[in-house]
Formats: C-alpha cells, sequence, structure tokens
C-alpha cells in the first residue's frame, strides 16, 4: 500500500495521439507481425518517486477483418517521465490509436525544508 499526504499528492494527466497509420499506409496499418511504437511523456514537474501511472486507449480504429491484438502499457517510468508504449502483432491491422494517462505520486510542497536550499 502506497500511502501519500494529501497536501503532497500531484497528479498530472494527458492525451496522445500515438499515431494515424492509415494516412499514409504505416507499418502498424500495412504491417504483419510484431510492431511497436513508444512515445515519451514528460510531466509538468517531477515527483519526488516515480509515480503511479494508468494508461488507457480512449480512441482506437481498427481493420474489422484481421484480429484486434492490442497492449498499451507504461514502461520505464520515471520521476520526469514516462514511455507510452502500444503493440499490436500477427495479422492485425490498426488505423490509429488515441491514449490517455494519469499519473498520481508525491511532489514537493512549500513547506519541504530542503526546497528552501
Amino acid at each position: 500500500m502506497w500511502k501519500i499526504r494529501t497536501h503532497r499528492l500531484g497528479i498530472d494527466q494527458g492525451s496522445l495521439m500515438l499515431f494515424s497509420d492509415y494516412k499514409h499506409n504505416g507499418t502498424m496499418w500495412t504491417g504483419e507481425g510484431a510492431r511497436e511504437l513508444r512515445q515519451r511523456v514528460d510531466f509538468g514537474e517531477p515527483f519526488l518517486q516515480a509515480p503511479a501511472v494508468n494508461v488507457g486507449m480512449s480512441m482506437w480504429d481498427v481493420d474489422h477483418s484481421t484480429n484486434q491484438r492490442m497492449d498499451i502499457s507504461a514502461e520505464n517510468v520515471e520521476t520526469s517521465g514516462f514511455d507510452l508504449v502500444f503493440r499490436t502483432w500477427g495479422d492485425s491491422h490498426v488505423a490509429r490509436v488515441r491514449a490517455d494517462w494519469i499519473a498520481l505520486g508525491e511532489v514537493r510542497h512549500e513547506d519541504d525544508w530542503d526546497s528552501l536550499l
């Protein structure tokens, strides 16, 4: 269990269009087999420790005639940001994906003694 003093709770969030591969016949739309896209996300300000990050697809557009295989996650979570990672595989054809994310963690507070140094 992670307990945070509420006056130190920082919440950052965002939305990111990861790709629109159908527009230019990109690999997510026309490819086969394992495919991956990584996008670095930087927080508005750093957390004291790596925060808890939750990501999800807020829009997805896929070819209905193939299997719909998708995986989305946050990797390499650090105090300053994380990698938003989308994967597909097999015969899946993904036209476009938008992802939303939220990060929760402890941040500096104006009453911190060490912030005066």
